[in-house]
Protein backbone atom coordinates (compact mmCIF):
# COMPACT_ATOMS: atom_id res chain seq x y z
CA UNK A 1 0.00 0.00 0.00
CA UNK A 2 1.25 3.62 -0.55
CA UNK A 3 -0.12 6.76 0.50
CA UNK A 4 -1.49 9.27 -2.00
CA UNK A 5 -3.27 12.91 -1.11
CA UNK A 6 -4.83 13.56 -4.73
CA UNK A 7 -5.98 17.63 -5.05
CA UNK A 8 -6.85 16.34 -8.50
CA UNK A 9 -10.17 16.43 -9.86
CA UNK A 10 -10.02 13.08 -11.40
CA UNK A 11 -9.99 9.42 -9.60
CA UNK A 12 -6.89 8.07 -8.56
CA UNK A 13 -4.14 6.80 -10.80
CA UNK A 14 -5.24 3.07 -12.41
CA UNK A 15 -4.11 -0.01 -14.03
CA UNK A 16 -5.75 -0.01 -17.30
CA UNK A 17 -5.55 -4.06 -17.47
CA UNK A 18 -4.90 -6.93 -14.95
CA UNK A 19 -1.30 -7.26 -15.85
CA UNK A 20 -0.33 -3.39 -16.54
CA UNK A 21 2.72 -1.97 -15.28
CA UNK A 22 2.07 1.47 -15.12
CA UNK A 23 -1.34 3.50 -14.06
CA UNK A 24 -2.54 5.84 -15.87
CA UNK A 25 -1.97 9.27 -14.72
CA UNK A 26 -4.30 12.13 -16.43
CA UNK A 27 -4.14 15.87 -17.25
CA UNK A 28 -5.42 17.86 -14.35
CA UNK A 29 -6.81 21.37 -16.37
CA UNK A 30 -9.28 23.84 -15.83
CA UNK A 31 -9.53 24.45 -19.89
CA UNK A 32 -7.78 22.25 -22.22
CA UNK A 33 -3.72 23.71 -22.64
CA UNK A 34 -2.07 23.76 -26.81
CA UNK A 35 1.29 22.83 -26.62
CA UNK A 36 2.86 24.31 -29.31
CA UNK A 37 6.04 23.10 -30.78
CA UNK A 38 9.19 23.09 -28.33
CA UNK A 39 6.86 24.16 -25.63
CA UNK A 40 5.97 22.58 -22.26
CA UNK A 41 3.34 22.12 -19.56
CA UNK A 42 3.14 20.80 -16.27
CA UNK A 43 -0.48 19.48 -14.51
CA UNK A 44 -0.77 16.74 -12.03
CA UNK A 45 -1.63 17.08 -8.30
CA UNK A 46 -1.07 14.36 -6.75
CA UNK A 47 1.16 13.41 -3.73
CA UNK A 48 2.77 10.13 -2.67
CA UNK A 49 4.26 8.52 -0.07
CA UNK A 50 6.64 5.76 -1.13
CA UNK A 51 7.88 2.83 1.15
CA UNK A 52 11.49 2.76 1.49
CA UNK A 53 13.40 0.60 -1.04
CA UNK A 54 10.70 2.03 -3.60
CA UNK A 55 10.48 4.13 -6.29
CA UNK A 56 8.16 5.57 -8.98
CA UNK A 57 9.14 6.21 -12.45
CA UNK A 58 6.95 8.33 -14.63
CA UNK A 59 6.72 7.48 -18.45
CA UNK A 60 5.34 9.06 -21.30
CA UNK A 61 2.14 7.04 -22.59
CA UNK A 62 1.77 5.75 -26.21
CA UNK A 63 -1.03 8.42 -27.54
CA UNK A 64 1.14 10.89 -26.39
CA UNK A 65 4.31 9.63 -28.08
CA UNK A 66 2.54 8.93 -31.48
CA UNK A 67 1.79 12.83 -31.44
CA UNK A 68 5.68 13.32 -30.66
CA UNK A 69 4.68 14.75 -27.10
CA UNK A 70 7.08 13.08 -24.39
CA UNK A 71 7.91 13.88 -20.75
CA UNK A 72 11.16 16.18 -20.37
CA UNK A 73 13.21 14.27 -18.36
CA UNK A 74 11.81 10.69 -18.93
CA UNK A 75 11.70 8.46 -17.48
CA UNK A 76 11.06 10.76 -14.27
CA UNK A 77 12.08 9.37 -10.77
CA UNK A 78 10.62 10.02 -7.39
CA UNK A 79 12.07 8.93 -4.31
CA UNK A 80 10.87 6.97 -1.42
CA UNK A 81 11.48 10.35 0.15
CA UNK A 82 10.20 12.94 -1.08
CA UNK A 83 6.75 14.15 -0.88
CA UNK A 84 6.29 17.07 -2.84
CA UNK A 85 3.54 17.40 -5.77
CA UNK A 86 4.59 14.67 -8.49
CA UNK A 87 5.36 17.23 -11.67
CA UNK A 88 4.76 15.69 -14.72
CA UNK A 89 6.37 18.11 -17.55
CA UNK A 90 4.91 17.65 -21.23
CA UNK A 91 7.21 18.67 -23.86
CA UNK A 92 6.22 18.69 -27.88
CA UNK A 93 8.80 17.57 -30.12
CA UNK A 94 6.72 17.84 -33.47
CA UNK A 95 6.43 20.49 -35.54
CA UNK A 96 2.38 20.70 -35.19
CA UNK A 97 0.75 22.27 -31.77
CA UNK A 98 -1.40 19.53 -29.83
CA UNK A 99 -3.91 19.95 -27.20
CA UNK A 100 -3.57 18.58 -23.93
CA UNK A 101 -7.36 17.98 -22.96
CA UNK A 102 -8.81 17.95 -18.95
CA UNK A 103 -8.54 14.28 -17.69
CA UNK A 104 -6.36 12.71 -20.97
CA UNK A 105 -3.97 9.84 -19.92
CA UNK A 106 -0.76 12.21 -20.26
CA UNK A 107 1.88 9.16 -18.52
CA UNK A 108 2.24 6.40 -16.51
CA UNK A 109 4.08 5.66 -13.35
CA UNK A 110 5.90 2.33 -12.43
CA UNK A 111 6.51 1.61 -8.56
CA UNK A 112 9.20 -0.83 -8.34
CA UNK A 113 11.75 -1.74 -5.51
CA UNK A 114 15.70 -0.83 -6.19
CA UNK A 115 18.84 -1.43 -4.76
CA UNK A 116 21.48 1.06 -3.81
CA UNK A 117 25.30 0.19 -4.65
CA UNK A 118 28.57 1.25 -2.32
CA UNK A 119 31.59 1.19 -4.97
CA UNK A 120 34.50 -0.74 -4.82
CA UNK A 121 37.18 0.79 -6.36
CA UNK A 122 39.31 -1.42 -8.90
CA UNK A 123 41.91 -0.43 -11.28
CA UNK A 124 40.91 -2.51 -14.42
CA UNK A 125 36.97 -4.12 -14.87
CA UNK A 126 36.42 -8.06 -16.06
CA UNK A 127 36.30 -8.85 -19.86
CA UNK A 128 33.44 -9.59 -21.46
CA UNK A 129 32.46 -10.55 -24.67
CA UNK A 130 30.91 -7.17 -25.61
CA UNK A 131 33.67 -5.77 -24.14
CA UNK A 132 33.36 -1.46 -24.68
CA UNK A 133 31.26 -2.14 -27.64
CA UNK A 134 29.13 0.97 -27.63
CA UNK A 135 25.05 2.40 -28.64
CA UNK A 136 23.73 -0.53 -30.90
CA UNK A 137 26.69 -2.78 -30.90
CA UNK A 138 25.33 -6.37 -29.96
CA UNK A 139 22.62 -5.54 -32.99
CA UNK A 140 25.40 -5.85 -35.62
Amino acid sequence: EVKIINKSHHPLPGYATPLSAGMDIRANLTEPVVLNPLNETDSDRIYIALPEGYEAQMRPVAVCIEHGITLLNTPGTIDADYRGEIGIILINLSSEPFTVNDGERICQMVITTHSQVAWQLVEALDDTERGAGGFGHTGK
